[in-house]
C-alpha cells in the first residue's frame, strides 16, 4: 500500500477544506473552482503543463506558486490553526492501535498510518471509476482521516466517497448495479456549488439509468451527515436523518432535488407530477451523540444494499425504533 505523490493543486484544496471537504472562504472556493476547470483541460488534452508552470502556478499566477506574499487575514489564521494544531500533536499520547476496540485491518491500517504516511509525509490515492458516480475522478486521504475513524471523530465527504465505491463493488458482486446508484456526495453538498449546478449534477446522474434504479446521496447541510435516497421514476425522495426527533429536511437540498427531478422529466419528456413525493423514513436508529452522524450514514446505505429486495421503506417506517448502531 505504497504512498502516492499527487499533485500540489489538489494538496493546495485539501489544505483550506473544512472538516466536511467544503471550502468556506468565497474568493479561495473560487480559486478552487479555477484548478478544478484547468485540471479538466489537462485531462482531456487540450492543456499541456511543465514544470513548474503547473496547474497550481496557473491558476494563482506566476507570482503566488502556491506561496502568499502578503498574507490575509484567513490565512494567518490558518497558519495559527495550523500551529495549534502541531502543537497539540506533540501534547497527545502516541496511540496505542492495539488494544483500541476496532478491527484487526484497521489497527493494521492505523499502524501504517503512524509508521509510513505519517512520518514520511504520504497520502493514500484512490481512482473512483466512471460506473460509481457517473464521471471518473481521482481523490485521496490524509494520515488524519483514517486516525479519525479509528477515534470515531467527524468524517468529511471524501471518507464517505471513498466507502461509496467500496459499496459499488458490493453491489458488483451481488449484480445489484442495475438497482442502486450512487450520487456523490463531495459534488453536491452545501457550499460545492451553486444551487443551480449541483441540481444539474444530479439530474445528469439520474438521466444516465432506466429510471428503476434508486440513487442514494449522503449530503452534509454544514456539519451533519444525512441521507436521500431518490427512486426517480415515482419522483419520491425518502429522508434518513440519524438523528433522533422530529427533523425536517434542509431547504436547499430540498430545491437541489426538487429541480433534478424536474429537469429529469424534462429530459425524458415526462410531465411528472405537480410536486415531488416527499417521505421521511423515522424508523432509523438514531446516533448516540453528536459525531455518529456520518458513520450512521454509511451504515444506512450499507443496510440498504444488503437486502436484495431493498425493502427500506419498510425497514425505517415510522414506530420502527431501531437500536443505535454498536
Amino acid at each position: 500500500m505504497p504512498g502516492i505523490e499527487i499533485d500540489r493543486s489538489a494538496l493546495w484544496k485539501k489544505a483550506r477544506q473544512d472538516k466536511h471537504g467544503n471550502i468556506p472562504n468565497p474568493k479561495v472556493a473560487e480559486k478552487a473552482k479555477l484548478i478544478d476547470e484547468l485540471q479538466k483541460q489537462v485531462f482531456e488534452g487540450s492543456l499541456t503543463v511543465s514544470g513548474s508552470n503547473d496547474v497550481l502556478t496557473m491558476a494563482l499566477g506566476p507570482e503566488h506558486p502556491g506561496r502568499v506574499r502578503g498574507k490575509s487575514r484567513d490565512l494567518e489564521k490558518q497558519d495559527e490553526e495550523k500551529k495549534d494544531e502541531k502543537q497539540d500533536e506533540k501534547n497527545i499520547e502516541v496511540v496505542d492501535y492495539s488494544k483500541l476496540e476496532v478491527p484487526s485491518s484497521l489497527q493494521s491500517l492505523c499502524r501504517y498510518v503512524e509508521t509510513t504516511l505519517k512520518t514520511q509525509e504520504k497520502i493514500m490515492t484512490f481512482t473512483i471509476e466512471k460506473e460509481v458516480f457517473g464521471e471518473d475522478r481521482s481523490t485521496f486521504v490524509l494520515h488524519k482521516d483514517i486516525t479519525q475513524i479509528a477515534g470515531m471523530k467527524e468524517i468529511g465527504a471524501t471518507v464517505v466517497a471513498v466507502y461509496m465505491r467500496c459499496l459499488f463493488d458490493n453491489l458488483k458482486t451481488a449484480n445489484m448495479l442495475n438497482m442502486v446508484g450512487f450520487i456523490d456526495p463531495a459534488q453536491v453538498s452545501a457550499n460545492v456549488g451553486s444551487l443551480t449546478e449541483r441540481s444539474r449534477l444530479v439530474a445528469n446522474r439520474l438521466q444516465k439509468t432506466d429510471g428503476e434504479h434508486i440513487f442514494m446521496m449522503p449530503y452534509n447541510p454544514g456539519r451533519h451527515w444525512v441521507l436521500f435516497i431518490v427512486r426517480v421514476k415515482k419522483e419520491t425522495i425518502y429522508f434518513l436523518d440519524p438523528l433522533p426527533g422530529n427533523r425536517v429536511v434542509d431547504e436547499e437540498a430540498k430545491n437541489i432535488l426538487n429541480s433534478a427531478i424536474k429537469m429529469y422529466n424534462s429530459h425524458i419528456g415526462r410531465q411528472g407530477r405537480k410536486a415531488t413525493i416527499w417521505k421521511t423514513l423515522s424508523g432509523t436508529p438514531k446516533q448516540p451523540s453528536s459525531v455518529e452522524c456520518g458513520y450512521y450514514v454509511k451504515h444506512f446505505m450499507r443496510d440498504i444494499i444488503m437486502d436484495p429486495s431493498l425493502e427500506f421503506e419498510k425497514t425505517f417506517a415510522k414506530g420502527k425504533d431501531q437500536a443505535p448502531y454498536l
